[in-house]
């Protein structure tokens, strides 16, 4: 005779959903500040120019920008934000996000 219980389906029901890591901003993707640009589990790829690692390794952007995928070393990759030129001002000149900062104040 058995000497367990012959369940099956009560003893499943343990299956954890998906995680949905990966990139989720490729390179010369234009990005808003705050936006997620990779989601990964351990650093695989690093923080690098205007870009911050959240406590679950998750990397996002601090500034609005153009991302940009590159060599940490030999064996690290980093990712980084350029800020991009904004539209032509109404004089005619192109300024960037830091150089309206600094006319700011």
């Amino acid at each position: 005779m058995a000497h367990k219980k012959g369940v099956g389906s009560s003893r499943n029901g343990r299956d954890s959903g998906p995680k949905d890591l990966g990139v989720k901003a490729f390179g010369g993707e234009f990005v808003r500040a705050g936006s997620i640009l990779v989601k990964q589990r351990g650093t695989k790829f690093h923080p690098g120019q205007n870009v911050r690692r959240a406590s679950d390794d998750t990397l996002f952007t601090v500034v609005d920008g153009r991302v940009k995928f590159e060599h940490k070393n030999k064996k690290r990759y980093k990712v980084s934000v350029y800020p991009a030129a904004k539209e032509a001002d109404g004089d005619g000149q192109r300024r960037t996000a830091t150089a309206e900062a600094r006319a700011a104040g």
